[in-house]
């Protein structure tokens, strides 16, 4: 399944790892140009998961467009697949009213089906997902890439070893299928005439993307992150595989059905933050149609927005 070349050439990208500061450019730059923003992140599009996701604000929204935003409960699933639907509909909708699809957000697997299609594989088998779920938990995640280096090498090399998810699922597909989930993801990028207009990440300092990942994670605590999580748990259905696992409601869920140190768990969320900025740096790293912008001290999003806006102006025609 792939996203078409013909309507990804029309569109815009800003990528970049979590709290580099991609939504409040792509907000400015929208406005400039005359964009609405569509979400490139797998977790804001559940209902009722607002702070930890960093999800657009009512008033942002009113400011500019924004589509595929809580179209889903958390109790449900939601694929790759039908993010790529979804995104070729609103992408339609938007460019009939004679505005630009920007693409906004840093899930990389998501990025990576925009650009050069994607194959869903097996349907997931829950039950094998849970008994390698739980070995993981009794041997560790280094076991765990351990065993998918045994059967899928290729497929382990660009997985970290913490990324238990979807190491669960490479190994799952390959005990299904008898063949190494990496077999269905050697797409090639699309040649340039069919490539987006514009794609961007943004590549920030490291000592300053951590600093603000810290920040990040306390100021989402004091708006109330923590009683968000809890209204989740006391929803009519619990939340879903996916949303239980999202980053730092996991922790936040634990928290609050076995206890412990508020202020311990805190810690763990920013180094799994950090850990998972490192993850998403690789990815847009491999994407070669993907620009990197650095950032950093001195990047704010008025920079970044008119950074982006001369790089779309330096290519007449286009």
């Amino acid at each position: 399944m792939s996203f078409p070349p013909g309507l990804l050439r029309q569109c815009l990208i800003l990528a970049g790892p979590t709290a580099s500061g991609k939504s409040a450019a792509a907000l400015l730059l929208a406005e400039r140009i005359g964009a609405e923003i569509v979400s490139l992140d797998s977790m804001t599009v559940y209902k009722g998961m607002d702070i930890g996701t960093a999800k657009p604000s009512h008033a942002e929204r009113q400011r500019v467009a924004h589509h595929l935003l809580d179209i889903a409960y958390p109790w449900e699933e939601f694929s790759v697949a039908e993010y790529l639907r979804l995104v070729q509909q609103a992408a339609d909708r938007i460019l009939i009213t004679g505005r630009v699809p920007l693409f906004v957000g840093g899930t990389g697997l998501y990025l990576r089906a925009l650009l050069r299609g994607f194959s869903a594989g097996p349907q997931a088998d829950w039950q094998l997902r849970q008994q390698w779920q739980q070995a993981a938990e009794q041997n560790g995640p280094r076991w765990l890439h351990a065993e998918l280096q045994r059967r899928d090498p290729a497929a382990a090399a660009k997985l970290h070893p913490n990324d238990m998810r979807r190491l669960i699922r490479a190994i799952e597909v390959f005990e299904i299928t008898g063949r190494p989930i990496s077999e269905d993801h050697h797409q090639q990028p699309l040649p340039p005439e069919q490539q987006p207009r514009l794609a961007v990440w943004l590549q920030p300092d490291r000592d300053w993307l951590y600093h603000r990942i810290d920040q990040r994670v306390q100021q989402m605590l004091a708006d109330g992150w923590l009683q968000e999580a809890g209204r989740l748990l006391e929803l009519s259905q619990p939340p879903g595989r996916t949303a239980s696992q999202a980053l730092g409601y996991r922790e936040l869920f634990q928290y609050l059905q076995d206890g412990g140190d508020l202020q311990a768990v805190t810690a763990g969320i920013c180094t799994a933050t950090r850990q998972f900025a490192k993850r998403q740096h690789t990815w847009f790293r491999s994407l070669t149609e993907c620009r990197p912008l650095p950032v950093g001290p001195g990047s704010s999003a008025e920079i970044i927005a008119q950074q982006l806006q001369d790089l779309l102006a330096s290519r007449p025609g286009e």
